[in-house]
């Protein structure tokens, strides 16, 4: 019980660095069986446990970590599915060092248990001996329509086919998996770990209809009329612009489009085109994760030099700490205070971004930080490649209009305490109803929504 005494807290092994900037392999390694024990084995067992509290599915994590310790890895696979239809790929993309991790009591001293590689450990260790997610195979007669293969989507079809529904999931790219197979680099996520999710759920009898648009490639008022409910998982995909002189430019890009395209390049799609950054001086305007993942994909493309851009202090970054550790290993240079004023053309082609320094101010009403330009500050940094890394909103497509389904003033779909929309039969969950967020609160609507799902049509 008091072995956090014994054992200080034990990150996983990260790849050299050398190695690992000539591929987009996976940077962190699972723990050997050892490892994950002792680590496990730090856990207090809290009476009221702050871990599973500060994670948005609410895991058991407490009793799986004690089931790793004790060397019941058969227990504590299926603790850790009950409440999670993907711990392995959470277990690798959480940010647990601000959710689990973050609350965990050993953080006043003691240093957190490890539960992030933990938790990917005990799913890789299942899946070597065998072991896999159980799916009833008798079903009932209730059809569900999910639309997007997102986190959301794939947690709502995960729980619906646990209940022995029909699930069929509608996807407009050649892929499913949405922002986990074409939105998080493999350094982060390796796909193979996204493709063995989706099979299972093929396994368990879902339907997957890709290169699908809804409303182009299939009528909704089919799905309306066939399916005895919909479940919109459909991200938050628009892209946030800026409003400044020369954004416009052919060499200014979105974020999505840059790791989107080197996504398919790398899964072997032949034909894709993508952005080149091999000799450029790369420029990145942003500061969370999705800014995370253009740069240290820059470095791997051979970018000459790569920096990135945000307007706040190193403190105030939304992104997660590891991963700016991680970027500054791989010789990503951060520059902090800074606020773009202006994209200096020539030729129509970007050649530089006009900054202007900025400091921190006492706190706004949410708490945070006011951000206050130093005027007569400007000037220059050079580019040969603007990314913009400044977020996503919602799209709305037309289908939704036809669906009679409400949205509000900044996109996202209006749904009330039970995940349905102005359309009863219709319900949304993930981005596409909260803004752009994280994996793990997608994850969280999707299973939540499914239960109710499951509850009112059956």
């Amino acid at each position: 019980m008091l072995n956090f005494t014994k054992f200080e807290r034990i990150n996983p092994e990260k790849r050299d660095v050398l190695q690992r900037l000539k591929d987009f392999n996976e940077v962190y390694q699972v723990f050997s069986k050892s490892r994950a024990t002792e680590q496990a084995d730090r856990c207090m067992q809290c009476g009221d446990p702050y871990c599973h509290t500060g994670c948005p599915l609410g895991n058991y994590i407490p009793a799986w970590l004690k089931q790793t310790a004790t060397k019941n890895p058969e227990l504590a696979f299926a603790l850790s599915n009950e409440t999670s239809p993907f711990p392995e790929i959470l277990g690798r993309i959480c940010p647990q060092d601000v959710l689990c991790e973050g609350a965990c009591s050993l953080n006043t001293g003691h240093g957190a248990i490890s539960i992030g590689a933990i938790e990917t450990y005990i799913s890789e260790d299942a899946f070597e001996k065998g072991m896999k997610p159980k799916f009833p195979t008798h079903k009932n007669d209730k059809r569900v329509a999910v639309i997007g293969s997102g986190p959301a989507g794939i947690s709502a079809a995960t729980f619906l086919l646990r209940k022995g529904f029909n699930v069929e999931m509608f996807e407009r790219e050649d892929r499913a998996g949405g922002l986990l197979m074409y939105g998080i680099p493999g350094f982060k996520l390796d796909k193979t770990t996204v493709d063995r999710r989706i099979n299972w759920l093929l396994e368990a009898g879902m339907k997957l209809h890709t290169k699908c648009e809804i409303g182009k490639d299939k009528a909704i008022s089919e799905l309306e009329e066939e399916f005895d409910g919909i479940f919109l998982g459909i991200g938050s995909t628009k892209s946030n612009s800026i409003k400044i002189d020369g954004s416009n430019a052919s060499n200014v890009h979105f974020a999505i489009d840059f790791l989107t395209g080197l996504q398919k390049r790398n899964l072997g799609n032949k034909n894709v085109s993508y952005i080149d950054v091999a000799d450029k001086k790369v420029v990145v305007i942003g500061g969370g994760d999705t800014a995370m993942d253009c740069v240290r994909t820059s470095v791997r493309e051979g970018a000459a030099s790569v920096k990135c851009l945000y307007r706040r202090d190193e403190a105030n970054m939304p992104g997660s700490k590891k991963e700016v550790v991680n970027a500054k290993e791989e010789g990503v240079e951060f520059v902090f205070n800074v606020s773009p004023k202006s994209i200096k053309l020539e030729n129509d082609l970007a050649v530089a971004v006009e900054l202007l320094e900025t400091s921190m101010s006492e706190d706004d009403s949410s708490g945070r930080q006011k951000v206050v330009i130093n005027e007569g500050s400007e000037y220059l940094e050079d580019a040969d490649i603007v990314i913009l890394a400044l977020g996503f909103s919602p799209e709305v497509p037309a289908f939704l209009k036809e669906l009679n389904v409400e949205t509000n003033s900044w996109g996202g779909i209006v749904i009330d305490s039970t995940f349905k929309t102005s359309n009863k039969k219709v319900y949304a969950g993930g981005d596409c109803q909260r803004g752009a967020h994280l994996a793990v609160t997608a994850a969280a609507d999707g299973r939540d929504a499914a239960r109710i799902m499951v509850k009112e049509l059956l």
